[in-house]
């Protein structure tokens, strides 16, 4: 499932630790940004390159935010509802990507763009309410920002697509 470079990656993870086990998180981020999801076939592959149990490593995907075990839209958008956001009105996100969006936590949209999702924390408390669209976050939300953040994304597409 991976190539000979990224191979060399995972074996590079891996002599940064005394044990391979503590490699997982890195290899699992190789495997999701390659896939975008890791099923259960890529979970067991995940195992026997670190000789861990499959079991071990389906834990750790379904124990993590950052790893998916499905397909996800091409951007998921993940709504902390933590404490501190739900203090902040992260009521409020949720509420205005569903609008905006037409879709429910934990769906995708048709064309397969976006897709909604809760997260426990995402480690932004000072700039509640806050949310991450992939690995970029975006804070501090008002209804406009959080609009602003999905036109830049329908932009990018257009553009990126030759539809200018």
């Amino acid at each position: 499932m991976f190539t000979e470079q990224e191979l060399a990656h995972v074996e590079e993870l891996k002599s940064r630790y005394p044990e391979k086990q503590a490699a997982i998180m890195g290899v699992l981020h190789i495997m999701q940004d390659k896939y975008g999801y890791i099923d259960e076939e890529r979970a067991t592959y995940v195992a026997e390159l670190l000789e861990l149990p499959p079991e071990h490593v389906l834990g750790v995907i379904s124990f993590y935010e950052m790893y998916h075990d499905h397909p996800t839209g091409k951007y998921k958008l993940q709504v902390c509802t933590n404490v501190s956001c739900m203090l902040r009105n992260s009521d409020m996100v949720i509420a205005t990507i569903k609008e905006r969006l037409g879709i429910a936590m934990g769906e995708q949209t048709e064309d397969g763009l976006f897709s909604l999702h809760e997260a426990e924390c995402l480690g932004s408390c000072g700039t509640a309410p806050m949310m991450s669209v992939n690995k970029d976050y975006h804070e501090n939300l008002t209804p406009e920002s959080i609009n602003a953040a999905i036109d830049s994304i329908y932009a990018m597409e257009k553009s990126n697509n030759g539809n200018s």
